[in-house]
């Protein structure tokens, strides 16, 4: 039997995220362990995806790519992070969608100093690279 919390092993959780809209600072812990909870179920083996994800804002000359090189790497994640000649930052990332979802909240925050304005993200097909860098 099923408590109130989906926790019966054999069956779908209860709840759906539906909602893309940015998350404020208040509900992000919930939403990442709501993501994460999701991707991990039985049902749903993780597998790998690639993302691209364009940040803009103030989000050059504040050490975001170097703080973004880390976190991915943390992550266990594969890609590169690159400044674009507009003033913005593109991350390209790959590996299982729940650590993908954590980058693009830690993308949507970024390093002190930062001011994200936006950020927005395309799928795009897994290269299976096995390092994260920073590109020139």
């Amino acid at each position: 039997m099923e408590n109130d919390h989906g926790s019966d092993r054999h069956s779908a959780p209860r709840w759906l995220i539906a909602d893309t809209r940015p998350l404020g600072r208040g509900n992000r812990t919930t939403k990442v362990r709501q993501w994460i909870k999701s991707e991990r179920s039985e049902a749903n083996p993780p597998r790998n995806e690639r993302w691209q994800l364009l940040i803009r804002g103030r989000v050059q000359g504040v050490g975001y790519r170097a703080s973004c090189c880390r976190k991915a790497k943390e992550l266990g994640l594969s890609g590169w992070v690159r400044n674009l000649g507009d003033g913005s930052v593109e991350v390209q990332a790959e590996g299982p969608a729940h650590l993908l979802t954590e980058l693009r909240l830690w993308c949507e925050r970024g390093p002190r100093g930062a001011e994200v304005l936006g950020v927005s993200h395309g799928h795009l097909a897994p290269l299976k690279e096995d390092w994260f860098e920073i590109r020139h």
